[in-house]
């Protein structure tokens, strides 16, 4: 039976061969296009999906999501910070936002000067995600653990960036005046008005078992709107106008309440443990 089985493979085999022959090499290499076509269409879109997909935190990771659905994920006091459906800014008074009802946008209230805000959560090295909006000419910060900012400015329009444009890293400050601080490799701000992204990987400074400090805290890398603004850069202390003064292994994220009016959404923290 098996011989019997091997005599028709290789007929069917014959057969195949003999009919490929028989047909026009234009003919094969147009089918053979069209299954490599056929393919291409059917696993592109899937190894796209794969490129562009985030990973899946790993079991020792979490993910802290900031969204604004209340004010339950931020600290006490919180000044006229709330929550609203949707923030633009004001068309009669273009350095003022106008704010309609709802829920996933936090703004710092009407005035456009309030407390600053911290996140109930803490972080040490951290994946951070944070949309926000300015008005023409106003100001806010994001501080990691409530020390080191990434600066928050209309800056549309600066030719020559420095620490405290948008995406810059903020001066430290001290009884000579300020230093340390980083601009942005170049100024990738949209117009007042228009939403921006900032997506910053943040490693927390080192300590020994003593609680001295071993490693400065470092920004791995900061885009700002899809463009890479700052890698590898060291912070040796707190920047100007930080929560606190002090270095710890964590600490919250604090949004900039008191310097203009700005809006803020779609914030996640995914906490990691960097090498």
């Amino acid at each position: 039976m098996a011989q019997t089985a091997l005599l028709a493979s290789r007929n069917h085999f014959s057969r195949t061969l003999r009919m490929e022959q028989s047909l026009p090499k234009s003919l094969v290499l147009f089918f053979c296009l069209l299954v490599g076509f056929v393919f291409w269409v059917i696993l592109s879109p899937i190894a796209r999906a794969e490129e562009t997909s985030p990973q899946a935190p790993a079991a020792e990771e979490r993910i802290v999501d900031l969204s604004a659905e209340s004010l339950d994920a931020w600290r006490e006091p919180r000044g006229e910070w709330a929550i609203v459906g949707e923030a633009m800014m004001d068309a009669a008074e273009p350095r003022r936002l106008a704010v309609k009802p709802g829920k996933g946008v936090l703004y710092n209230g009407p005035k456009g000067k309030t407390v600053n805000l911290l996140s109930v959560a803490e972080h040490a090295d951290v994946i951070a995600h944070v949309e926000f909006m300015v008005p023409k000419g106003s100001n806010s910060g994001v501080y990691f653990q409530g020390r080191y900012e990434v600066q928050v400015l209309d800056s549309w329009g600066v030719e020559k960036p420095s620490y405290s444009d948008c995406g810059g890293i903020y001066q430290r400050w001290g009884p000579q005046g300020g230093y340390e601080g980083h601009p942005p490799r170049v100024n990738a701000s949209r117009a007042p008005g228009e939403w921006q992204t900032f997506d910053v990987i943040f490693r927390a400074p080192r300590f020994d078992e003593n609680g001295k400090k071993i490693e400065n805290a470092r920004f791995v890398k900061v885009v700002h709107n899809g463009v890479v603004v700052h890698e590898n850069v060291e912070v040796t202390g707190p920047t100007r106008s930080a929560y606190f003064e002090d270095e710890k292994p964590t600490g919250p994220l604090m949004l900039q309440g008191d310097h203009g009016p700005v809006a803020y959404r779609n914030i996640q923290l995914r906490l990691v443990k960097l090498p």
